[in-house]
């Protein structure tokens, strides 16, 4: 898809597109709990990962959708992710989708995974939406607008971050990628409540202000977090690399660099000097 067939300008429009991404989301999870509630197979990727008939499903619901909402705009999923990147390198503006973050914890029926649907331009995540379907929680959030929590029968909330203000730092971690670094890392911190979660919602629990930090002190890649770093920043917290740097979303790799979720306040790369 060339460059020029996509919208000169979504500034004025993205709140506008919160609502039908929100409901596109949700279609996604329904397909999603429909594997779910199944006795369902597993298949390993190339790299080692899990894949299910969910994932399928959800990319399909997704895919099909955006290219309804918005025909001229290009999509990277992770599910179709063989795109060369000469020719994304072209995109200033591209939806960004994890059809379904968190298939260990799919697998684990623990209930901890989600929708990630991003909208990237000029390589940040300006719009977000992610979706928990076994609970019906959504975050959502775009520039111009803020970030809300809407519950399954609940009205939209708006959410912010909330400044470390001292005592044990809430830190969350993953629950299926422990590393000795993070250990080093609450090690350094001191004292400390760690929250274990799945998928993206780590980031989720920085931007509602039930965390403190979120150290991801291994890989990602840019679909595991484009949609929740949206959130994060439109509730008025930060994303960035362990150097303080911006997160950027389009790289040739498309694997994320260590990073660190919070406040945008509080100095927690002063704690990372410590890991080996």
């Amino acid at each position: 898809m060339e460059d020029n067939d996509q919208p000169a300008d979504l500034s004025g429009e993205l709140p506008g597109l919160l609502e039908p991404v929100c409901k596109i989301a949700r279609q996604a999870g329904e397909e999603i709990l429909k594997v779910y509630n199944s006795d369902f197979a597993v298949e390993d990727k190339a790299d080692g990962s899990p894949l299910t008939a969910a994932d399928r499903a959800a990319h399909q619901t997704i895919v099909s959708e955006l290219a309804k909402l918005t025909p001229a705009m290009p999509i990277l999923s992770e599910e179709a992710s063989d795109i060369d990147y000469a020719v994304r390198s072209q995109w200033q503006r591209y939806w960004l989708v994890d059809p379904l973050d968190g298939t260990k914890e799919f697998v684990k029926r623990n209930g901890e995974f989600t929708v990630n649907i991003a909208l990237i331009e000029n390589g940040e995540p300006v719009l977000g939406v992610v979706y928990v379907p076994v609970s019906g929680v959504i975050y959502f959030g775009c520039r111009g607008s803020g970030a809300f929590k809407q519950t399954r029968d609940g009205k939209a909330a708006a959410i912010t971050v909330q400044t470390y203000q001292g005592g044990p730092a809430r830190v969350v971690a993953s629950r299926s990628h422990a590393s000795p670094a993070l250990e080093q890392f609450l090690d350094a911190v001191g004292e400390v409540e760690t929250i274990s979660m799945g998928s993206s919602l780590k980031l989720c629990l920085v931007a509602e202000g039930a965390a403190d930090v979120y150290p991801r002190l291994g890989l990602t890649s840019e679909w595991d977090t484009a949609a929740a770093q949206a959130v994060v920043e439109t509730a008025g917290g930060k994303v960035t690399t362990v150097n303080g740097e911006p997160l950027v979303y389009n790289k040739e790799d498309i694997l994320n660099p260590w990073f660190v979720v919070s406040d945008g306040k509080t100095d927690w790369t002063r704690f990372l000097n410590a890991l080996d």
